[in-house]
Parts: structure tokens; C-alpha cells; sequence
């Protein structure tokens, strides 16, 4: 049987063309149109220029070169010139060309902005504020788009969607240019204004932002907790690529989670082992270490290494997160002897004697491994601590500590 038509929609619940009305903060989110992510700014470009600079690789800036120039992103380009000269000589006719075209640019959005202004409605005002704030943006004005985005915020009447919209653009700018602490002041803004009203998504994908931010602090467990929270739901895809943000989830929750619940959402996990093989070395990293193949785990961590010291985010903490890989595998394999013959660990680790004494020697004195070296026997023992003793240690650390401030306060009101 055919299925029916459904009704018409009744007139009055059509929208007017000319119902332009303003929009106040406390009007239901519904009502906003769906945001469309855009790249911009291009944080894979950003990615490219890392590797080509950090490598020195003229053939890499002059691909970005090319980029640039069909973008027209002069004010990016005097910043390149500026800080990289080597790889990216000032030419001053481009320069000049560019500053052209951008100024075109600015003045048709300029002329839409005060025609909106004048005969048009709140919404359309905000277009060609969004308009202009994404052009500087996409042609790399740090400056000038900050100014934008917060332009932006201030509105009166605007919804809180589109403020928090701005204020995470505004810190992608920040984290195209290595902003750091534009990054954290947008942060704190952006998880303010979603206490107010933000919905899922806009909640989901700061998680991302705010896991990508902790990295770079070198807050690794931070990130992975943030990281791992969002691996079925990820929609960031304007802040990095799925297969990007597998690999910030897996390097920094295999430093961070139990063996147990590294096998389920990790080495099991369905989103991650949709991908994982697309990634290169992270399967491997991964697997060797669950299986116990310390020896496949280190030739991993070579490879690894490369990739972090190459990644925008991993790069500056790629020799600490190296070393903990290297303190996590040495853990591993002592917790399952009370004494292993040191010959018989190098063999299993693929490294040589003398190498791993060094490096067992280096942990044991930091206080990194429970263990200590019997040079005359050649044997590492283990020497877990005993975890009430270490419980009550730390509560008379604690309570003496207690007291001190105390004994502070204490002078403090007397005087």
C-alpha cells in the first residue's frame, strides 16, 4: 500500500523572511542553527611547517610556499619570512601582492558588515563579524583575528553557542601560532561559558582541545584521561584528524592506564583498532608491550621517537615521554622476578649489557625502579616497598607538613 503524504506544515509555524528579531543569551539552543566546522585555521598547514623547519627541509617550505600563495596568507608569510629566513626567503613583490589581495578582502567584508548594520538583522551583523574574524584567521593575522573573535564575544545579544563558537576559534588561532597562554586564557572562557548552556558537542570536542593543551604542559595523564573519554564520540576534526588524535590517545594512556584496562580500551578497543594499522609504529608499540615483547617494544620506541619529535604537540617532551615508555617496560618485566640474571634482561630487552646496567643504574638512583644491582653476581633484585610502610610515611610527611602551617598561622595571628 502506498504511503500517505504527510501534512502540510501549518503557516504559522513557517519562518518570515523578514522576522529578524534579536536573539538573547537565555533563548533555547534549539533555535541556533547547527555549526558547521570549518578548518581554519589549517591546522595540518601548521603541522607541515613544524616537520619542514624542524627537519630543514627546503623542499617541504616550498610545498607550504605554494599553499600560501594560493591562500594569498600575507601577513603568515611575513611572520615565516621573519622567523625562518633560511627556509623561507622575503620576497617583497609577493609580500606586497598578497597585502593586496588581503585588503580587498577586508574592505568587501567591512562594506558587508556596515550594510548589515544598517538595513539588517542581528544574525546577519554576526555573519560578517564571523566572516572577518575566520579571514584573518585563514591568512594567518594572529593580531587581527584575536581582535575579531573578540569583537565577537562581547555582542550583548548573542547566543551562548556562537560566543563559545568564537572563543574556540579564537584559541585554534592560538594553537595555530603555539599561543600557549592564549590557549589557556580561551580555555578557562570557553568551559565558563559552557557551565551557562553549551551542548554535547560543543563540551565533547573542548575535551580535545583542553587534552591537546595538557600535552603540551606535559600534564600526560591529564590528557589521556580527557583523550580516552572521547575516542567513540570524536567530532574535533577542525583541531586535528581522527588518525592524529589515536595517536595522542594511545602514546599518552599506555603511560597512564593499568594493564587491565589498557587491554579493553586500548589493545581491544574497536575505534582505536579501526585505525590503529594506519598509524604507523603505534600497533606495534602497543602490542609489544601487552605481549611482553620488550625486545619489538624498544625497536618501537626508536621508530617512535621520530614521530613525536616530528608532531607539533609531542615535539619538546618527546625525550621524557621516550623515557618513561623505557621506565614502563622495565617496571613491567621486574615486577615478575624477585631476581633476574642482567644478561638474561638485556637479551630479553635486545639492548646490550653494559647499556642497560647504565640505564637500571640511572632509574634505581632517581627512585624510578624498585630494584638494585648486584654487580659482583650480575643480578638485578627487585625491592618492592611494602605499601603500608609507604602509606604511613606519607601520612606523617603529610601531618608534618600540617603542622608547619599551622605553627604559621598560629604566628601570624598572634602578631
Amino acid at each position: 500500500m502506498a504511503a500517505s503524504a504527510p501534512d502540510p506544515m501549518p503557516e504559522a509555524s513557517l519562518p518570515k523572511d523578514d522576522d529578524k528579531g534579536t536573539m538573547d543569551v537565555g533563548e533555547e539552543e534549539e533555535e541556533e542553527e547547527e555549526e558547521v566546522k570549518e578548518m581554519v585555521p589549517d591546522m595540518n598547514l601548521a603541522q607541515r611547517c613544524w616537520v619542514a623547519v624542524h627537519q630543514q627541509d627546503p623542499a617541504a617550505a616550498a610545498s607550504i610556499l605554494d599553499t600560501v600563495k594560493e591562500r594569498n596568507m600575507g601577513p603568515w608569510y611575513a611572520s615565516l619570512c621573519h622567523q625562518h629566513p633560511s627556509l623561507f626567503p622575503l620576497d617583497a613583490a609577493l609580500a606586497a601582492k598578497m597585502k593586496e589581495v588581503n585588503e580587498a578582502e577586508k574592505e568587501r567584508i567591512s562594506e558587508t558588515l556596515k550594510a548589515a548594520e544598517e538595513g539588517e538583522g542581528d544574525m546577519e551583523v554576526l555573519d560578517a563579524q564571523f566572516e572577518m574574524a575566520k579571514m584573518w584567521a585563514r591568512v594567518g593575522d594572529k593580531a587581527s583575528a584575536y581582535a575579531a573573535y573578540e569583537t565577537i564575544t562581547e555582542k550583548a545579544k548573542i547566543f551562548t553557542g556562537k560566543k563559545i563558537d568564537a572563543i574556540m576559534a579564537k584559541t585554534r588561532v592560538a594553537f595555530f601560532h603555539l599561543d600557549t597562554p592564549q590557549v589557556k586564557a580561551g580555555l578557562e572562557a570557553a568551559k565558563k561559558m559552557i557551565d551557562l548552556g553549551g551542548d554535547w558537542d560543543r563540551r565533547n570536542r573542548l575535551k580535545v582541545y583542553e587534552a591537546l593543551h595538557l600535552i603540551t604542559s606535559r600534564d600526560i595523564k591529564g590528557a589521556a584521561t580527557l583523550l580516552l573519554e572521547c575516542v567513540s564520540t570524536f567530532t574535533c576534526t577542525e583541531l586535528c584528524s581522527y588518525n592524529d588524535f589515536i595517536l595522542y590517545t594511545v602514546v599518552t594512556n599506555i603511560l597512564t592506564l593499568p594493564r587491565t584496562t589498557l587491554k579493553k580500551k586500548i589493545v581491544d578497543g574497536p575505534e582505536v583498532l579501526a585505525v590503529i594499522n594506519e598509524i604507523p609504529n603505534i600497533s606495534a608499540l602497543v602490542n609489544s608491550l601487552y605481549d611482553c615483547r620488550y625486545r619489538d617494544f624498544m625497536m618501537a620506541i626508536v621508530e617512535l621517537n621520530g614521530q613525536l619529535e616530528n608532531d607539533r604537540y609531542f615535539a619538546t617532551h618527546s625525550t621524557y615521554l621516550v623515557r618513561e615508555l623505557r621506565i614502563l617496560a622495565y617496571t613491567q618485566f621486574l615486577d615478575a622476578y624477585k631476581s633476574v640474571v642482567l644478561g638474561t634482561m638485556a637479551t630479553a630487552f635486545g639492548v646490550g649489557e653494559p647499556f642497560l646496567d647504565k640505564e637500571l643504574s640511572r632509574f634505581i638512583a632517581a627512585g624510578r625502579l624498585n630494584a638494585k644491582i648486584d654487580k659482583v653476581g650480575g643480578v638485578v633484585e627487585t625491592n618492592r616497598p611494602d605499601s603500608k610502610n609507604a602509606q604511613y610515611q606519607a601520612c606523617i610527611k603529610q601531618g608534618d607538613l600540617l603542622l608547619n602551617r599551622v605553627q604559621k598561622l598560629g604566628r601570624v595571628v598572634d602578631a
